[in-house]
């Protein structure tokens, strides 16, 4: 029979595992967004910006999976959520109907971005990290931060 405290640890443990999973699971749908993305934009430093995009998001994805082993937990991969799945049907439609605009992209890229940084704070807020898990977390958001100035810049240049 567990103690209180026992139960109360394993209880955190569980919570963080699953903020974790579910931050890996957004980082996979934020890849294959910026990967679609990467597929309908023309203008070479667009492909470029997408590129290290999809790189950086692996990154993140590699630094919660060892977060989440280092737990003694495992990544639960789903299919990804639906608003990803949502997210990456909008590019697709998005991109359909202006003709490949790179602006459009860019406009669909940002508020996918917005909804990431959204998530991070609420977990941030919300959960109980050990340190070394929270400063990756804060470290992160703070690049989907860049990440959306530097999506807002190149809409201020695809409206040039």
């Amino acid at each position: 029979m567990k103690t209180t405290r026992e139960e109360a640890k394993e209880e955190s443990h569980d919570e963080v595992v699953k903020n974790l999973n579910e931050l890996l699971e957004k980082n996979y749908d934020a890849e294959k967004g910026f990967k679609k993305a990467l597929e309908n934009v023309k203008n070479p430093s667009l492909r470029k910006f997408f590129k290290k995009q999809v790189v950086i998001r692996n990154r993140f994805k590699t630094e919660i999976e060892k977060e989440l082993h280092d737990l003694n937990a495992h990544p639960k991969l789903k299919d990804g959520y639906e608003t990803g799945v949502i997210h990456r049907v909008w590019i697709d439609l998005k991109t359909a109907f202006s003709g490949n605009d790179d602006e459009a992209v860019l406009e669909e890229c940002l508020r996918g971005e917005k909804a990431s940084a959204k998530e991070y704070e609420e977990k941030l807020n919300k959960g109980h990290f050990p340190p070394r898990v929270r400063t990756l977390l804060t470290s992160q958001l703070h690049e989907i931060k860049n990440t959306i100035s530097s999506v807002k810049r190149l809409e201020d240049i695809a409206d040039d």
